[in-house]
């Protein structure tokens, strides 16, 4: 547990040398992951599937699915 919390705490203080605020840097990770994690539990339900049932491997298909559609949805149009 130790080492952890000297792990975050160097996170920290490199966010903070870098010019990022860590704790919105956290507020808008978990936000992300949030939105991510809904999407993810909608496309199971729209293949009338169970999170629960799902194998660890089924459920990084479904999260990498909804990681590209949220990636293209944020690339800039060319021009």
């Amino acid at each position: 547990g130790e080492e952890l919390g000297d792990l975050l705490f160097s996170c920290v203080n490199v966010a903070r040398l870098s010019g990022i605020d860590p704790e919105q840097a956290l507020k808008n990770a978990t936000e992300k992951f949030i939105k991510r994690f809904s999407a993810m539990e909608n496309l199971i339900k729209l293949d009338e599937k169970s999170l629960r049932d799902l194998t660890l491997s089924e459920m990084d298909v479904y999260w990498n699915r909804v990681k590209a559609a949220q990636n293209r949805a944020v690339e800039p149009s060319s021009p």
